[in-house]
C-alpha cells in the first residue's frame, strides 16, 4: 500500500463533463491505498479461502426484476464485443452484450479464461463483491475524494494526472482506447483489452493503473458534488449511527435515477475511465471524471482498489 498526505486539493473541474462540476477544495484526511487494482491472483485467492459466489455467477432476484425474461436472470455479466464497423455511437447496445455465463473467471464470456492473466486486475465484480473482497482483508473501498486526491498524485491544474498532453512524446501513460471507437482499436499501447498491473508509468505518490485498465468502483453513492458532504465523508469511519445513517440513507436514494438505465437500482460512483476510453467518445481518463454504476451491474472493464482509514 502507499501513503497519501493529508490535505486539501481541488476536487471535480468546470471544464469537462457536467457532473464533473462544480470544482472545489475538499479536505481529505490521510490514508493508505493499495498501489494497484486488485488482480486474478489476489481475487482467487479470496474465493479459494471463502468460498465467495460472485453476484455474476449467481441468478438474478426476479423479485427485484418484475417482468425479466428468465433468460435475463440467468448468471451473466456485461462484456464489451466490438462491431465489425462504424456503427451508431448513439446507441451503446451496439457494443455491450449481456452474456450468460460472463464472470471474473470468463472475462469474455464462455470459452475464455484468465489462464496468464494472473496479474491483470479483476474485472465482472458488483459493489457487493468489492466490498466483500475489502471486509476480508481488513480493508475498506476509497470513497470519491479519497480516489480522486490519490489519482492527482500530489498535482493539480493539468488536463491529465500526468500533465497536458494525453501521449507525451507520442508514449502512452494509460491503457485507453486508441483507434476508431468502437470498431478499430490500434492497439498503440500494445493492448486491445486489461493489461498486467504496472504496464504503465506510476503517478507522482507511486501509484499504478489509477487511470486506465479498468474503472475502479468507489463507496460513495452517486449523486451532484457536495462539497460539504464530500469533505465529511472522506474522513468518517464506518460505523454509522444517528445523523449520520439517516445522511447515508438519503444519500443512496438520491442515487437511483429511474430514468438511466439503472431504473430503481442505487448507483455507486466509479473512477478513472478503463480501456475503452478514447478521446473520439469518452474522455473520461482523467482523475476528475466520474461515473454512475448501478450496484447490482458488473461489467468486463470494471474493477476496483482497497485502502485503510487511519482512525483518529
Amino acid at each position: 500500500m502507499v501513503w497519501i498526505p493529508g490535505g486539501s486539493f481541488v476536487m471535480g473541474s468546470d471544464h469537462h463533463y457536467p457532473e464533473e462540476a462544480p470544482a472545489h477544495r475538499v479536505e481529505v484526511p490521510g490514508f493508505w491505498i493499495d498501489r494497484t487494482p486488485v488482480t486474478n491472483a489476489q481475487f482467487r485467492k479470496f474465493v479459494k479461502t471463502t468460498g465467495h459466489v460472485t453476484v455474476a455467477e449467481r441468478a438474478a432476484d426476479s423479485g427485484l426484476y418484475p417482468g425479466a425474461h428468465p433468460d435475463q436472470l440467468q448468471p451473466a455479466s456485461i462484456v464489451f464485443v466490438p462491431p465489425a464497423g462504424p456503427i451508431d455511437r448513439g446507441n451503446h447496445y451496439h457494443w455491450w452484450q449481456y452474456i450468460a455465463g460472463a464472470d471474473w473467471r470468463h472475462p469474455e464470456g464462455p470459452g475464455s479464461s484468465i489462464k496468464e492473466r494472473d496479474h491483470h486486475p479483476v474485472v465482472h465484480v458488483a459493489h457487493a463483491d468489492a466490498m466483500a473482497y475489502a471486509s476480508w482483508i481488513g480493508k475498506q473501498l476509497p470513497r470519491e475524494p479519497e480516489w480522486e486526491r490519490a489519482a492527482w498524485g500530489g498535482r493539480q491544474g493539468f488536463e491529465f494526472a500526468w500533465g497536458d498532453t494525453l501521449h507525451p512524446g507520442g508514449v502512452p501513460m494509460a491503457n485507453t482506447f486508441q483507434g476508431a471507437f468502437p470498431h478499430h482499436n490500434s492497439r498503440l499501447d500494445g493492448w486491445e483489452r486489461t493489461s498486467p498491473v504496472g504496464s504503465f508509468p506510476a503517478n507522482d505518490y507511486g501509484l499504478l493503473d489509477m487511470i486506465g485498465n479498468v474503472w475502479e468502483w468507489t463507496d460513495s453513492w452517486y449523486g451532484t458534488h457536495c462539497p460539504e458532504q464530500e469533505s465529511s465523508e472522506s474522513g468518517r469511519t464506518s460505523a454509522l449511527s444517528g445523523c449520520c445513517a439517516e445522511a447515508e440513507d438519503s444519500a443512496r436514494r438520491a442515487s437511483v435515477d429511474p430514468s438511466s438505465e439503472h431504473g430503481d437500482v442505487p448507483r455507486k460512483v466509479v473512477k478513472g475511465g478503463s480501456f475503452l476510453c478514447a478521446p473520439s467518445y469518452c474522455r473520461r481518463y482523467r482523475p476528475s471524471a466520474r461515473m454512475a454504476q448501478g450496484i447490482d451491474t458488473s461489467t468486463c472493464h470494471m474493477g476496483f482498489r482497497c485502502m485503510v482509514r487511519i482512525e483518529l
